[in-house]
């Protein structure tokens, strides 16, 4: 019997708590190991991404040296703009609206209005700029990074372009039945549901709901 219990005594002291809880570092940690104070470790040179292949760092900051990119750093697509709107109803719409306006739903109900896209501070701005405030975060927003990944908030930012474009879009620029379907509601030749589907590609075209 004495043995028994000696037995057991040494099971239950191999059952606690000392692995799990020993001593260790997780991301982004302060450490006074190294010299830069954090634990995270800089990549080595020519280190390539396994899931991406080699990308460049414009891709994750939208910054190069000369500032803010201007351009997207990656391939222009009706694919890539239309997953720019479905992340952008989902994540951006509620306070920026769908249109860009900055009248969003929570905007509605009381929360403070956020800068429209069409104002010109933001017309002006570098597309880069889109990308590193969904990175970051700007006053009451929050960072999306933990979110969105990197592919999405450039398909965002590229979207964010498009509604900019559609507030102002020239007329010429319409495909010629559109066009047409305009100019004869401007002119009172369309009445009823027919003027309402004339203006239907109008209210897609201002980055309305799809």
């Amino acid at each position: 019997m004495r043995y028994l219990l000696l037995a057991a005594l040494l099971v239950l002291t191999g059952c606690g708590r000392n692995m799990y809880d020993q001593a260790k570092f997780y991301p982004d940690d302060a450490s006074p190991f190294f010299e830069d104070g954090t634990i995270n470790r800089p990549l080595l040179e020519g280190t390539v991404s396994r899931s991406r292949g080699e990308v460049s760092d414009v891709f994750f900051t939208g910054q190069a040296e000369g500032g803010l990119v201007t351009e997207l750093p990656l391939d222009l697509s009706e694919a890539v703009l239309r997953r720019g709107q479905e992340r952008y109803n989902i994540y951006c719409s509620p306070c920026h609206n769908y249109s860009g306006n900055g009248q969003g739903m929570i905007v509605q109900k009381g929360f403070v209005q956020p800068t429209s896209f069409h104002d010109p501070r933001l017309k002006a701005a570098p597309v880069g700029y889109f990308f590193q405030v969904i990175t970051n975060g700007f006053g009451r927003m929050y960072s999306y990074a933990s979110r969105v990944p990197p592919e999405d908030r450039w398909a965002i930012a590229a979207y964010i372009r498009t509604l900019q474009y559609s507030q102002a879009a020239p007329v010429a620029d319409l495909p010629e039945d559109v066009q047409e379907r305009l100019e004869r509601a401007r002119r009172g030749t369309i009445t009823g549901t027919a003027a309402e589907t004339a203006a239907t590609p109008v209210t897609a075209i201002q980055g309305g709901t799809p």
